[in-house]
């Protein structure tokens, strides 16, 4: 992976040494009377087009090696020893450009007029002259050293290369099954379905896909299916294929020319057979039989549809399985033919464990003593059938006392790296690692900075991936679309389990499996690309040479166990942490942060240094009682991301508008936690200049004021906004300025109080909102114009009697909350609205008696909540018309008798609960909880 920060930094110098930047530069470096090494500064520009070009060299070596498997401990320390200058590099660059930056802001008439006395820069070009030459000259015995030592290995046979292919063989069906059919837990119904699906009646040719992430057990289950002879007896011929990461289709149609001839493959030299001569003769076999071909472990969908080539449709019932991790091999297959597989629940995973770690015990019982560490042992598993029979097996021949089990599981990672019988669970979990492009590595390992089971969230995700540096501008595609995409890739190949997706379907959610998370942590430290802090149990062992750090747990000085000058990242998961342990250094010795979060630390204040992070992107403050920042702030020219949610910082000092690389500002404090008033939190006041920052694509929340309204449409590259305290006499001014926005698709509204008349006639956008909020808005008919949006939110909004949602209407939209709209009587639904509607919440409207008239037309929606609603309403709920939908939540306003009444409701079943307000009720029948 060294070659992915090796590219890194050439992009970055490409950058520094562009026509551009050196002549910003070219008055700087001609000015010699100031430098002591004068003669290094000048050949600044020139050294670090040769570093560059070494580089280069160097990183097509990286790849060689990659491509060749090539492993020992020479090869390892000579690219740790690249890496560790690729990093060096990458801080030269950064001091050069901040240089540059700064010497631009000198020769601006307005910055001379606001310095009186000249500050002390934070670098010098000597000094970076002085890195980049000894750099150049460190690169350069590199080159020779590799010469000297690594070129009579590589060349030699001492070290065997090893690669996907020779390791794969290991691990293919019918080489190595320590798994029985009568041991397998958890597969009947996707057995079944596999079973259905190649006895279909169907005569066309049927491509079935097996998909998820490695160790699921797609081989397994595919293997079983195959092995019943009742099931396969009626294809004519089959053939089991392995398909490597280097996939090429020439051996793979040998192979199959000799599974499918068997014995008579002896008629055929396939081994000397040209591609054309094999699709010609397996296109002549396969035209004539009923057959059978089992594709294991695809990874591209273009391998495939090479492969499939030969795969003649006959009109005599063929089929093909695949099995693969990638989400878009899968699609391949029609719906109706797709499996997914997912991890095993608690129940079938104690099963497989037990079955296997006591083969010998009758029932397979585990004793009382080592019941929790085995339970402990299947949560870090995870539903990972392969991981669970390959620990269970090992223990099977390790003595039944709970000291060795609990000792084993403390070493449970370890022993996954080092234990030949189990470091295969590595292997084939690290396939999903070494095969994706470059791009996405470094973003699966980030991931891993997150704690055990920690839910990731899709924006916050994506706005440190930008930070970092990670996302690449892809032609008009913000970074946030290149992000999103590929976010969306590294789920499709089963690297991220999803946890919930938003009203557009987009990732939500998100987290690492256990296993995953503990192997990319390995492979992050070995790569000096971040260590994971946790002293919960002693000392942390924290590379000193790391780049970034996530603290879990501190109880002690973090300092002792990380070079703070080296430091790119610091993000705090431990609330507890003091103050003492930790900003000492950060403020005024790493000044190279690029993210620097703390959210949820017990800070009041930051200090003045700050200001000397001038490489800070991403600040992130949520959940602190910061209450002011120091005017140094302003010096954060590279500042991208500012979060403040839920701090006490609601005004910025002057000058902060010269922050013009943000690109989300995230601000707001929560006042009212019952969310009963209309304004629960308060807002940002819109500093001088604020719609100066054209680079902002998020903006929640601000107050509108007279000025901010009329300049809002200023900020043409938002794409979510939230403005708050919206008065009647901003309307006109604010249909205007967001008539300007042409990729606004979040947009949300709210009045100054409930009183406040909000007209917004006039409001049109030339791009489709996604979703919107209202609260204190006349609404409906006007939005219905709106056919693109996924989500509506009505609070407030309306206080007329009647509801209406006509034909036609809002037929995108998955998701609509009416909250506390307190004159509404009854609301009408005809035939044809809301045609895509999936999720649907109705809160607090105290006047509505009856149920909506039409919801029966609500045939898509799946789930429905009506709370705090009065008892008449609840008490119509029985009358059958949303017998269609899956999943009914109710309350009722109050404690109310009729609940009584409600629990004797044909076929309900009632249970005593001290909290009785919230109640299921399932569409076969009333479920209460």
């Amino acid at each position: 992976m060294t070659e992915i920060i090796v590219l890194f930094v050439i992009k970055k110098i490409g950058i520094a040494v562009a026509g551009e930047t050196l002549k910003l530069a070219k008055p700087l470096l001609a000015n010699k009377a100031e430098f002591k090494k004068a003669e290094l500064v000048t050949a600044l520009p020139v050294n670090m087009k040769l570093i560059k070009d070494e580089l280069e060299v160097i990183n097509a070596f990286l790849k060689e090696l990659g491509m060749n498997g090539c492993k020992g401990e020479v090869v390892e320390t000579w690219v740790r020893q690249v890496r560790r200058l690729a990093h060096d590099m990458e801080d030269v660059v950064d001091e050069f450009m901040y240089v540059i930056g700064k010497n631009k802001e000198r020769e601006s008439r307005a910055y001379v007029k606001k310095i009186i006395k000249k500050p002390k820069p934070l670098f010098s070009l000597d000094e970076i002259a002085t890195k980049a030459d000894r750099i150049n000259r460190q690169l350069m015995e590199l080159s020779k050293r590799l010469g000297r030592w690594t070129q009579p290995i590589l060349s030699g046979s001492s070290i065997p290369a090893t690669n996907y292919d020779t390791e794969q063989q290991l691990y293919l069906p019918g080489h190595d099954y320590s798994i029985t059919d009568a041991e397998l837990v958890g597969i009947d119904k996707n057995r079944q379905t596999l079973i259905e699906s190649l006895c279909l009646e169907d005569c066309s040719l049927r491509i079935i896909a097996v998909w998820g992430m490695g160790g699921l057990g797609k081989s397994t289950l595919v293997n079983n299916v195959d092995k019943n002879e009742a099931t396969v007896s009626n294809f004519n011929c089959r053939a089991w294929l392995s398909i490597s990461q280097s996939c090429r289709v020439h051996d793979i149609w040998r192979n199959m020319l000799k599974e499918l001839c068997g014995k008579e493959s002896r008629e055929f030299d396939a081994e000397n057979m040209s591609s054309t001569e094999l699709k010609v003769e397996l296109t002549k076999i396969l035209d004539q039989k009923r057959y059978l071909i089992i594709l294991d472990d695809v990874w591209l969908a273009t391998d495939f549809l090479k492969i499939r080539e030969v795969l003649v449709d006959n009109g005599l019932g063929s089929r093909v399985i695949i099995t693969t991790r990638i989400e878009e091999v899968a699609s391949i297959a029609e719906d109706g033919c797709k499996i997914s597989l997912e991890p095993l629940d608690n129940h079938d995973a104690w099963l497989l464990f037990c079955r296997k770690a006591f083969p010998k015990t009758e029932d397979h019982i585990c004793p009382q003593e080592l019941q929790q560490c085995g339970m402990d042992i299947i949560e870090k598993c995870d539903g990972l059938p392969f991981a669970l029979v390959a620990i269970g097996s090992l223990l099977s021949f390790k003595s039944k006392n709970n000291k060795d089990w609990r000792l084993f599981y403390n070493q449970l990672i370890s022993e996954i790296h080092n234990n030949e019988n189990l470091n295969r669970v590595e292997k084939i979990l690290n396939l999903s690692y070494k095969h994706p492009p470059n791009h996405l590595k470094y973003c699966f390992l980030y991931c891993a900075m997150f704690p055990e089971d920690y839910l990731i969230h899709r924006k916050r995700l994506i706005r440190l991936w930008i930070s970092e540096g990670f996302i690449e501008q892809k032609g008009a595609c913000s970074l946030e679309d290149v992000a999103e995409g590929y976010l969306a890739e590294l789920v499709q190949r089963s690297m991220l389990q999803v946890v919930a997706r938003n009203s557009f379907d987009r990732v939500q959610c998100l987290r690492m499996h256990d296993i995953v998370r503990e192997l990319a942590i390995s492979q992050s430290k070995k790569e000096s690309f971040c260590t994971i802090y946790d002293d919960t149990h002693g000392v942390a062992q924290v590379g000193l040479d790391s780049r970034r750090v996530s603290v879990l747990r501190c109880n002690n000085d973090i300092r002792s166990s990380i070079d703070p000058s080296r430091l790119h990242t610091f993000i705090a998961f431990d609330t507890t942490m003091t103050l003492s342990s930790w900003s000492s250094f950060i403020f005024s010795e790493s000044k190279y942060l690029n993210v620097l979060d703390l959210s949820g630390l017990p800070i009041e204040t930051i200090p003045y240094s700050v200001g000397e992070l001038f490489n800070l992107r991403f600040l992130c403050l949520n959940d602190t009682n910061v209450k002011e920042f120091p005017k140094s702030v302003m010096k954060l020219r590279n500042l991208q991301t500012l979060s403040l949610e839920r701090t006490q910082l609601l005004n910025f000092p002057r000058g902060f508008s010269n922050l013009k690389k943000l690109r989300h500002l995230l601000v707001w404090k929560l006042v009212d936690a019952t969310y009963k008033s209309l304004n629960n939190w308060e807002s940002m006041e819109p500093f001088e200049g604020l719609w100066d920052l054209k680079e902002l694509r998020y903006l929640n929340e601000v107050r509108a004021t007279k000025a901010f309204v009329a300049k809002l449409g200023n900020l043409s590259q938002l794409r979510s906004l939230c403005i708050t305290y919206v008065r009647s006499s901003h309307c006109v001014q604010l249909c205007n300025s967001l008539s300007k926005m042409q990729h606004l698709t979040r947009l949300n509204i709210r009045a100054s109080n409930e009183d406040e008349l909000l007209l917004l006639d006039d409001f049109t956008l030339s791009n489709p909102l996604e979703k919107l909020e209202l609260l204190t808005v006349n609404p409906v008919a006007r939005l219905a114009e709106f056919s693109d949006l996924t989500e509506l939110r009505l609070t407030r909004v309306y206080t007329g009697p009647w509801l209406y949602f006509r034909a036609n209407w809002f037929p995108n939209l998955n998701k609509a909350v009416l909250w506390d709209l307190q004159q509404v009587k009854q609301i009408f639904i005809q035939e044809g609205a809301l045609a895509n509607l999936h999720y649907l919440h109705i809160d607090s409207l105290m006047e509505l008696h009856d149920i909506p008239v039409g919801i029966e037309f609500l045939g898509s929606v799946k789930e429905a909540y009506f709370t705090r609603m009065h008892s008449d309403f609840v008490r119509n709920l029985r009358t059958g018309k949303i017998s269609h939908i899956p999943k009914v939540h109710w309350s009722i306003q109050g404690v109310s008798a009729d609940l009584t009444e409600l629990a004797n409701l044909p076929g309900a079943s009632n249970r005593t609960n001290t909290n009785p307000e919230w109640r299921i009720l399932g569409g076969s029948g009333w479920v209460f909880i």
